[in-house]
Formats: structure tokens, C-alpha cells, sequence
């Protein structure tokens, strides 16, 4: 199942860094979209070196018995601490996502199992929309792409705003959330009532998720950037070989010094 915004979004006007840019975007989804409904499509982002986020606590590597869950999803059934961290260390430095289980439960569970069974480590950054969002979650290894398609959850009430540094799972309907989510570059709030309900928030290096390469734009078939049935298929060896600008994870992990965090 591939990962696309859904609704075609206006076009906005939005003030970054002291500057006003125009972004034509649509929402965040998780299968080739249908037709657009609107104006433009939803969530994605852009580059711009910035400074470290601040050194992180240690981090745990992933246990064996969470990597079993790769290929076998039945396995990723842990119950999330009701607030833990998250650092990923990136191809443009590291940032750090705290998640809130409140927020969303099942997709906090969810993001739990998939960190500590290793699965971000070397994904792609595959769609980076400027004044939208960042999108990611399509395993580098085909097979494990192809046992997580199905492997939808239950949807969770929408309790946060998909504002600035928020984090959501994306989708393409009701109850089809699998392994990819977004960061929002701005306030997206207008995604809230099309489900996107968001468990986590960057509180670290968000300046590192603002300078990730953007260059190759929308997705295909409606831009440059990659196809994301190509993405699910041939993984990291399609998006690196033919995108060889896109940055990508080096590693995610749950970190130490969090609440309920280990």
C-alpha cells in the first residue's frame, strides 16, 4: 500500500523565517490517492543545514525479540510508556520526537513496536513538501514492506492539532494507518477534521527536519519525487538510486531520561 496526501489543498501563503512562501500541497495518505478532491494536495518538506539538537540521553539499540516483529507484525503488540522519546539520528543531524500516549493510543503503540524493532532505521525522507510536511515510513527492504501493507490499526480520535513539529500517521481512509507518518511544517489544523490525529511532537531539532532536501518535490505521478508504489516494491534501492539527494535515517531509537521511557 502506497503513501499519499489525500485532498487537494488552496493555495496558501506562509510565513517562514521571516520570508513568505507559496505552497500548493496535498494531505497525507497512506495508497495512491484518488482524484483530488479540491484545489492541491496534503502533507511534506525542505533543506537548510542547521545546528544539532541538543545531545541526547542514551539510547537503547533494538532486542532482539522486537526485531522478530519486522517480518512477523502479530509480534509488535508492546503497550507504549504514556510518554516516552524517540531520537533519530538523520543524514542532516539528529532530532527527537516525544510521543504521548493519550494523544492517541494505537498510534503510539504503534510507533513504539516499529522503533524498537529497528524498522526506521535507513528509510527515506521520500516526500519533503516546502511550508507543508515530511513524509516517511517506506521500509529500504521490500519484504518488510510487503508483510506491514496490511497491517492496518484501528483509527484513533483526533485530540491534538496537526500544528508545527506535530507528528501523525498518515493515511488513505478510515482505519488503513500502517508505518508511515508525517511531520507538520506549519499549522496544517485543516487536516484535524480528515482524521490525522497526532501522538508525538518534535521537541528537539527541528531545525534538522527543516533542512531535509526538498529539491525533488511532489511525488509522482503528480511531480518529480519518488512513486511510492516503486518505494514499496524495490525500497531503498529505488529511492536511493534514483534519488540520490533524498536524506534519509541512520538510526531510531528510544532514548533513556523520558518518562516511562527503556
Amino acid at each position: 500500500m502506497t503513501a499519499r496526501l489525500l485532498l487537494a489543498l488552496p493555495v496558501v501563503a506562509v510565513v517562514v523565517g521571516g520570508g513568505c512562501r507559496r505552497a500548493e500541497t496535498p494531505a497525507p495518505s497512506a495508497t495512491p490517492s484518488p482524484k483530488a478532491a479540491a484545489a492541491s494536495p496534503a502533507p511534506t518538506a525542505t533543506p537548510t543545514p542547521a545546528p544539532s539538537a541538543t545531545p541526547s540521553p542514551k539510547a537503547t539499540p533494538p532486542k532482539p525479540h522486537a526485531r522478530s516483529a519486522l517480518l512477523e507484525p502479530s509480534h509488535a503488540t508492546a503497550k507504549a510508556p504514556g510518554t516516552y522519546r524517540v531520537r533519530f539520528d538523520t543524514s542532516k543531524g539528529p532530532f527527537v520526537i516525544e510521543v504521548h500516549r493519550d494523544w492517541a493510543p494505537r498510534g503510539a503503540d504503534r510507533f513504539y513496536n516499529l522503533v524498537r524493532a529497528g524498522y526506521y532505521d535507513g528509510v527515506t525522507f521520500f516526500r519533503v513538501i516546502d511550508d507543508f510536511m515530511v513524509q516517511f515510513g517506506i521500509n529500504g527492504d521490500p519484504a518488510v514492506n510487503t508483510v506491514w501493507r496490511e497491517a492496518r490499526m484501528p483509527d484513533d480520535l483526533v485530540k491534538q492539532s496537526n500544528v508545527r513539529g506535530m507528528v501523525s500517521f498518515a493515511t488513505s481512509g478510515p482505519e488503513s494507518r500502517t508505518t508511515q507518518v508525517f511531520i507538520n511544517y506549519r499549522d496544517n489544523s485543516r487536516l484535524d477534521p480528515m482524521g490525522f490525529a497526532p501522538f508525538g511532537k518534535v521537541v528537539e531539532g527541528m531545525s534538522v527536519v527543516d533542512s531535509l532536501y526538498s529539491g525533488y518535490g511532489e511525488g509522482a505521478p503528480r511531480g518529480r519525487g519518488p512513486d511510492q508504489g516503486r518505494a514499496q516494491s524495490e525500497g531503498n534501492a529505488y529511492l536511493r538510486g534514483s534519488f540520490p539527494k533524498l536524506d534519509h535515517v541512520k538510526t531510531a531509537r528510544v532514548v533513556k531520561g523520558a518518562t516511562g521511557a527503556s
